[in-house]
């Protein structure tokens, strides 16, 4: 990870963000499947295969890979393909149920959340190790609001396999927030117990700084003198501690060895930003690169506008 260059370099969104191996992969579906060869779905399914067959055993890594690809294929019938050729392939299997996740969260429901459980029953008799399986059930429970219980019971799957998972538990918090099926007191209790005894480099370090943000959200969307007033959140003795510890130790060369370290520093740096922490903002901006994600930008307007504005502010101190 190439933190703390002196040379600023265009800011692009980069969902991959410095995994060379998924970038090089989504590069290559996007030229493949503009082609219109016959063998396309072949030879994406094989590119697809090749990198999967690379991270096998890094649970950190496969996520991320796999969150990625659900998104980017969420439109495509390359999933159900691999999955249908290769029925005895976890991967295929997992990425064809991630990517029914991700087309159910854009739509607000899944079109058969049956199937896709199954699919991700089946994987995990496949692998009993891995735990993306679990994860993308994870996400189902949620999507399809199971009860408290069976989406705990999942949720200690994930863990069995995969101890400081990043997306389970960015997944939890959000189950756990009030717009879910949690309240505010549950958000804090699940923090709270994390932060006890999570490593302070674990992939899954982000999420206390992730329920700040989300709090700080929801008090913008009830608008107004409260949403004008909102900058106040990060004076609070918890948020403010929360920005301390991250901004002390996430810039750190080599601190942060997780494949999502640049998104959970676009956090930071958005987080700073909101709390007016230009200088040490700055910090962060220069870390990243360029390497924008679209989540927590997103939320003020077009993600790549609100990165270089704020960056720009961060520099100038304007």
């Amino acid at each position: 990870m190439a933190f703390l260059s002196s040379r600023r370099r265009k800011a692009r969104l980069a969902p991959e963000l410095d995994d060379e191996g998924l970038r090089k992969l989504l590069k290559s579906l996007r030229a493949t499947t503009m082609s219109g060869t016959i063998a396309t779905a072949d030879l994406c399914i094989a590119q697809m295969s090749r990198l999967m067959e690379q991270d096998a055993g890094d649970w950190d890594r496969r996520s991320h890979r796999m969150s990625v690809l659900a998104d980017y294929l969420a439109a495509s019938h390359l999933p159900s393909a691999w999955a249908r050729r290769e029925p005895r392939n976890t991967g295929a299997l997992v990425l064809h149920a991630w990517t029914e996740l991700a087309r159910g969260r854009s739509q607000g429901y899944l079109e058969d959340a049956a199937a896709v459980t199954e699919i991700c029953f089946r994987a995990a008799d496949l692998a009993p190790e891995d735990p993306s399986p679990w994860v993308v059930l994870l996400g189902v429970s949620r999507l399809e609001r199971w009860e408290q219980p069976q989406v705990f019971g999942v949720w200690n799957e994930v863990l069995s396999r995969d101890r400081w998972n990043r997306e389970a538990y960015l997944s939890m918090l959000r189950y756990l927030t009030p717009q879910e099926a949690g309240s505010r007191i549950q958000v804090l209790e699940f923090v709270d117990a994390l932060s006890a005894r999570m490593p302070a480099n674990a992939p899954c370090a982000a999420t206390e700084l992730t329920a700040q943000v989300l709090q700080y959200h929801s008090v913008i969307a009830r608008g107004g003198l409260e949403a004008l007033v909102a900058r106040n959140h990060w004076s609070h003795v918890s948020a403010a501690q929360t920005l301390d510890r991250a901004v002390h130790t996430w810039v750190r060369p080599d601190f942060f060895r997780h494949a999502a370290a640049l998104a959970d520093l676009n956090l930071l740096a958005y987080a700073l930003m909101a709390a007016d922490r230009r200088h040490e903002a700055r910090l962060v901006f220069e870390a990243l690169s360029g390497t924008v994600t679209a989540w927590p930008w997103r939320v003020g307007g077009d993600p790549l506008t609100e990165f270089e504005q704020a960056q720009n502010r961060a520099s100038t101190g304007l």
